[in-house]
C-alpha cells in the first residue's frame, strides 16, 4: 500500500505542465508588415498586447505555392504543405471533377437547408494540432473552430473536432454540418438569435465580420467550457473579412483599415475574457495569416513602382482557342484554378494526340514575357532551370491528381486580376504574398522577437512541442527553439 501511495504521489508531482487552452488566430490576407504599419494606431490591449508581451517571429514565410486561403489554413494546423495534406487550393480537381477544399455532399447542413452546410474536413489528408491533442488526451480535449469562411473554420479544427461553425451568407446565421452533430448547440443558436442585427449586415466587407467572429469565439469559451480543467483545449479562429474587403477594395483603404481597428478592439476584449475565464498565463495564443497580399496596379503605378496584372480566365480562353486552331480539338485545357491549368487528358487520348506536344504548346502560349516568368509542366519539372527555392516551393505545393499539370509563376510584382475593378490579390511566391506575421503570447512564451527565417509549417510542431504531444502525422516543419526551449526550461 505504501508503494502504491508513493507511486500515485509521484505521478501527481510529475504531471506535465500544459496550458489550459490554445487559441490559434488566423487573419486572412494579413501581411507581416501590418504589425508595424498599424502599430501606433492600435490600442494597448489587442495587437499591441501581443507584440509588447509576446514573441514575434518576424521572418515567417510560406514555403510552397499557391499562397491561398484553404492551403494556408491547412498548412498552419498540419505543419505540412499541399503535397502532403492534399488541400491543393481553395478549389481543385478531385477524381477528375472540380471541388472546393471542404465540400462534402455526403453530409447535410445543420442550422441551414442550403448547400452552404455541406462541408467537412474529409478532403484533408493529414492530422492537425487539434487531432493530436485529441489523441494525446484520450479524446478529452475540446476542439472548436469558428470563422465566416467555411474552409477557415473546418480545416483548422481538423477531423476529430467537437465542432466547426461558419456563416451561411443567405441565412445570415452561423451553421455547421452533420459531420459534427445533428443539431446546433444551444450556445450557437442563442448567438444567432441575439445578434441578428449584427449578422444582418455585410460581414464580408466591413468591421462587422471581425466583430461577429470574435464574439462567436468568446461565446464558445462558455458554451464549450474551454480551458476549464487541466486537459488542454483548442479554439481556432479565422478573420475572413480582412481578405474579402482587400480583394474588393485594395490594401490600406479606409474600409480595410476599419476592419483592422475593430479586430484590434475585439482582440482586447477577448484577451480580457480569457484572463478572467481561463486565467492570465494559463492560455497560449498564436496569431498568424494564411497568406499576404499584393498592392493593386493603380496604387503601385501611381507611385511609380513596377507592377502588372495577368488575367487567368482570359489566358485560359485564349490558350484553348489557339490549341484548337493547332490541334483541331476544342477545350484541350479542362480548367484553370489559382495559377494551375488542367489538361483534359481523356480528351487528348480520345483524339490520339500526344500529351507532351499539347502541353508544350500550352506552355509556349501561356508564356507571356511581361506577365509570366515561367510556366512549368509538372510532368517534366526536371527540365526547367529554376532557382532552388522556387523549385522546392513548387514541389511542396503540388499534389498529384489534385493540382493542375501546368503552373504559372508570374513575373515579380505581377498579380492575378480577374476583373478591371478588382482590388488586391495573392497566390504567388513573392514576399508580398508569402511573408506572414507570427506572434505567440501567453503560457510558456518569452517576450522578444527574432528575424531568423522560419516557415508557416513550423507553427504546428512548435505548439505540439510545447504541449509535449506528437506533431501531426504529415508534419515537415521544425519546432521554433526560441519558444520551445524557453517553455520547457522555465
Amino acid at each position: 500500500m505504501e508503494v502504491l501511495a508513493w507511486m500515485c504521489t509521484a505521478a501527481v508531482q510529475a504531471q506535465i505542465e500544459r496550458p489550459r487552452l490554445v487559441v490559434g488566430i488566423v487573419v486572412d490576407q494579413m501581411r507581416w508588415d501590418y504589425l508595424y504599419t498599424y502599430y501606433n494606431k492600435w490600442e494597448q490591449g489587442g495587437f499591441r498586447r501581443l507584440m509588447d508581451q509576446g514573441f514575434s517571429l518576424d521572418n515567417t514565410l510560406i514555403d510552397y505555392v499557391p499562397t491561398v486561403t484553404a492551403a494556408g489554413h491547412a498548412s498552419i494546423y498540419t505543419g505540412t504543405t499541399p503535397a502532403f495534406h492534399g488541400i491543393a487550393g481553395n478549389d481543385y480537381m478531385l477524381h477528375g471533377r472540380p471541388t472546393s477544399s471542404v465540400r462534402d455532399t455526403t453530409v447535410a447542413g445543420v442550422g441551414t437547408d442550403s448547400s452552404a452546410g455541406k462541408r467537412s474536413p474529409r478532403n484533408l489528408l493529414a492530422t492537425t494540432i487539434g487531432d493530436q491533442m485529441k489523441l494525446a488526451t484520450d479524446f478529452q480535449a475540446r476542439v472548436v473552430g469558428v470563422a465566416i469562411k467555411d474552409r477557415a473554420a473546418v480545416l483548422p479544427a481538423g477531423h476529430a473536432a467537437d465542432g466547426a461553425y461558419w456563416l451561411d451568407g443567405k441565412a445570415k446565421r452561423f451553421v455547421t454540418s452533420t459531420y459534427y452533430r445533428d443539431a446546433l448547440p444551444r450556445w450557437v443558436s442563442r448567438f444567432n438569435d441575439e445578434h441578428q442585427d449584427l449578422l444582418a449586415g455585410d460581414l464580408w466587407n466591413s468591421w462587422r465580420g471581425a466583430a461577429a467572429t470574435m464574439q462567436l469565439a468568446a461565446a464558445a469559451i462558455d458554451g464549450e467550457q474551454l480551458g476549464r480543467d487541466e486537459v488542454p483545449d483548442l479554439l481556432t479562429i479565422s478573420i475572413s473579412s480582412t481578405d474579402a474587403a482587400a480583394h474588393n477594395y485594395g490594401l490600406h483603404v479606409p474600409r480595410v483599415d476599419s476592419i483592422y481597428y475593430e479586430l484590434d478592439r475585439q482582440l482586447a476584449l477577448f484577451f480580457d475574457l480569457l484572463d478572467r475565464k481561463v486565467g492570465e498565463g494559463e492560455y497560449l495564443v498564436f496569431l498568424t495569416a494564411d497568406h499576404g497580399g499584393t498592392y493593386t496596379e493603380p496604387f503601385m503605378t501611381g507611385h511609380r513602382v513596377v507592377t502588372g496584372t495577368w488575367n487567368p480566365s482570359q489566358a485560359f480562353k485564349d490558350t484553348n482557342a489557339a490549341l484548337e486552331a493547332r490541334f483541331g480539338v476544342p477545350k484541350l485545357l479542362k480548367s484553370e484554378m489559382e495559377f494551375s491549368f488542367y489538361l483534359d487528358n481523356e480528351l487528348i487520348a480520345a483524339h490520339g494526340l500526344d500529351r507532351d506536344a499539347v502541353a508544350a504548346e500550352a506552355v509556349r502560349l501561356l508564356s507571356v514575357p511581361d506577365e509570366v516568368q515561367w510556366v512549368v509542366d509538372f510532368a517534366h519539372l526536371d527540365r526547367y532551370v529554376l532557382p532552388a527555392e522556387l523549385r522546392e516551393r513548387l514541389v511542396k505545393g503540388y499534389k498529384q491528381d489534385r493540382s493542375g499539370e501546368l503552373f504559372i509563376i508570374p513575373t515579380v510584382g505581377v498579380y492575378a486580376r480577374y476583373r478591371p475593378d478588382a482590388g488586391a490579390n495573392h497566390g504567388t511566391w513573392s514576399q508580398s504574398d508569402s511573408h506572414i506575421p507570427l506572434v505567440m503570447m501567453g503560457w510558456g512564451v518569452p517576450h522578444g522577437s527574432s528575424s531568423r527565417q522560419v516557415a508557416m509549417t513550423d507553427i504546428a510542431p512548435t505548439v505540439c512541442a510545447m504541449l509535449h504531444i506528437q506533431a501531426p502525422n504529415g508534419c515537415i516543419g521544425h519546432a521554433v527553439t526560441e519558444i520551445v526551449d524557453y517553455s520547457t526550461n522555465r
